[in-house]
């Protein structure tokens, strides 16, 4: 039993690591910095990597046991770069745990709110859930967020007509980034 779990996992790797690079790769286009209000910051980044997982963990929550998994594979990546980089940053042994569970509760909590404004089409919810989670210090001066929020809502839109065999191979691709034009 523990043997097969293993072996499933190995052969895995290639798309699971193929699949996060592109999820981390994406999430890294210099629009949602230069053009969206997302600050070029670690946790700036760390948002973006946490709205492309929620996008991607949405469109495979409906797929097959072998997206699934690979997706359940992801999301372990996802957690084992975070702690990576808590590490990097000087974080100490003893207290990764509990920076750990925060990241946890934060990436699950924007996956709930992000969720749930998607799922009732209410864009304005959705950049105040993103202008709250990027921009938690700034009450009034926060931007709006409504150009991130309508991106999110179109990419979500396109990543439903992903066909479940590209998801299963991990060659899912998310549409380029780029400046979107949003009036008030």
């Amino acid at each position: 039993m523990i043997w097969t779990l293993f072996k499933r996992k190995k052969a895995n790797q290639a798309l699971v690591e193929r699949q996060y690079e592109h999820l981390t790769g994406a999430a890294r286009s210099p629009v949602f910095y230069e053009a969206m209000d997302v600050p070029d910051t670690v946790m700036g980044r760390f948002e973006m990597i946490s709205i492309h997982l929620v996008l991607y963990l949405r469109r495979t929550q409906s797929a097959g046991p072998a997206a699934k998994g690979i997706a359940q594979d992801i999301v372990d990546a996802f957690f084992e770069d975070v702690d990576h980089s808590i590490r990097e940053l000087g974080v100490g042994d003893l207290s990764v745990p509990k920076r750990m569970k925060k990241f946890a509760r934060m990436f699950y909590g924007r996956a709930q709110s992000y969720g749930q404004a998607l799922d009732d089409g209410d864009r304005a919810a959705l950049a105040e859930a993103l202008r709250r989670n990027i921009h938690p210090e700034q009450t009034e001066t926060a931007p709006t967020m409504q150009a991130l929020s309508e991106w999110v809502s179109r990419t979500a839109r396109q990543l439903e007509a992903i066909p479940e065999e590209t998801l299963a191979a991990g060659l899912l691709v998310f549409p380029a980034a780029e400046r979107l034009e949003v009036n008030p």
